[in-house]
């Protein structure tokens, strides 16, 4: 099969939909398809074509938020290139420039497209409206994702039964909906494929001792993460907890704004800023640490749960339908309610160490079912349904046309 993923966000970006979508296409290409890539140029204006990795990248203007950029709806250089890879696919991974051009060249050349929803709209409007028109700002978005996720394309995937429900009881949607919860490339974050060395390097580097309980949060340092109540639980646990540590792996627009909030509770020594590190090392921050933590409402599914629990990570999160799959109380990690509950959790694990091997255990059990390998088998399923449907809709259409000009229909 010959598949076309186009995004907005693509490698040397590093952000859990780029993971994603550098993993699907591993996936894809070790099963013998073909994979091509179409994104956007954040590098520079010019279109670039990397043969190698079959990676077409279409300049574009920057955006103002956070790294993106926005790109023409119908590049013409562009088209050509992708008209001989003769796509029997095409995955939109985005709603914005890129993605309307996929809805668009699909439908110009009788391509069945799959889309993933990745991202809970509703919930980053902040960013456009700093605040006002919130309410209309909503409908608005429901309004275009209900159009790009439902009138323009072959079949939708979304991650969770949260997002599924978004469209289904909330949005209406009628058509087919399939939850594919994203894989990752578990191996990849497996203890024994560890650097050790780079570990020490690491732990040296941010004064992290074998005795420190550490706390890891990795993400997009950004409002919606709710990274200001991880701050607080741990502020008021090392008032009698010293040695505990919370370790926040990332970058984003309010990083700044909650360094502050850390210096003005002068907790510089156990809370750390790593500021971006490289996709290579990311494994490695998991292994320094004794537990994951997320507190954010936002998330379909939160990759990086998946990615703590295959480095043996247990996960503390927030009590959201986006986590109720993936942590189980007492298995591999816990949900929590609110600041209180968290910091129960943290202290229960940090003094019992059977119960902390218990969970890792079961943390990096859990997430073999997240593998790669099991990913790819389920997007080429919903692939596969696509064609079909495509398929029988131009049947259908040409029988209608046959139909119409028959002379001899009475």
């Amino acid at each position: 099969m010959r598949v076309g993923i186009f995004t907005e966000t693509y490698t040397p970006y590093i952000s859990g939909l780029v993971t994603s979508e550098l993993m699907l296409k591993n996936a894809l290409e070790e099963k013998g398809h073909e994979v091509y890539v179409v994104t956007a140029n954040l590098q520079n204006f010019h279109y670039e074509y990397d043969e190698e990795e079959r990676v077409l990248r279409i300049p574009g203007i920057p955006t103002g938020i956070y790294d993106s950029r926005l790109t023409s709806i119908y590049p013409i250089q562009a088209v050509n290139k992708i008209k001989s890879w003769n796509l029997d696919v095409i995955h939109s991974q985005t709603e914005f420039a890129i993605g309307t051009f996929a809805r668009i060249f699909a439908k110009q050349y009788n391509i069945p497209i799959v889309h993933t929803y990745h991202t809970m709209y509703e919930d980053y409007v902040h960013y456009i409206t700093k605040g006002h028109f919130n309410k209309s700002s909503k409908k608005l978005v429901e309004y275009l994702t209900k159009f790009y996720c439902d009138k323009t394309i072959t079949e939708l995937i979304v991650p969770t039964k949260k997002a599924y429900n978004l469209f289904k009881q909330k949005y209406n949607v009628e058509r087919n909906i399939h939850i594919v919860p994203t894989g990752i490339e578990v191996e990849r974050f497996y203890k024994e494929n560890m650097d050790i060395k780079r570990k020490n390097e690491i732990m040296k580097k941010y004064k992290i001792t074998k005795k420190d309980f550490v706390c890891v949060f990795v993400g997009r340092i950004a409002e919606e993460k709710n990274i200001p109540f991880l701050i607080n639980v741990v502020g008021k646990l090392i008032k009698e907890y010293p040695d505990i540590k919370l370790l926040i792996i990332g970058d984003g627009p309010d990083k700044e704004e909650y360094e502050k909030l850390v210096k003005e509770k002068k907790c510089e020594k156990n809370i750390i800023f790593t500021g971006k590190v490289s996709w290579e090392d990311i494994p490695i921050y998991y292994h320094i640490g004794n537990v994951f933590l997320s507190a954010s409402t936002t998330e379909t599914q939160g990759l990086t749960i998946i990615e703590a629990m295959a480095a043996s990570l247990p996960p503390l999160c927030i009590d959201d339908e986006s986590f109720r799959n993936t942590v189980v109380d007492g298995l591999n990690g816990y949900l929590f309610n609110n600041e209180e509950e968290c910091g129960e959790y943290i202290v229960k694990i940090k003094k019992d160490k059977k119960l902390e091997r218990s969970l890792k255990r079961g943390a990096k059990a859990s997430a073999e079912k997240h593998s790669s390998k099991y990913f790819a088998e389920h997007v080429l399923d919903v692939y596969k349904k696509a064609i079909e449907t495509q398929n029988n809709t131009l049947k259908s259409k040409f029988i209608n046309l046959v139909s119409k000009v028959n002379p001899w229909k009475k």
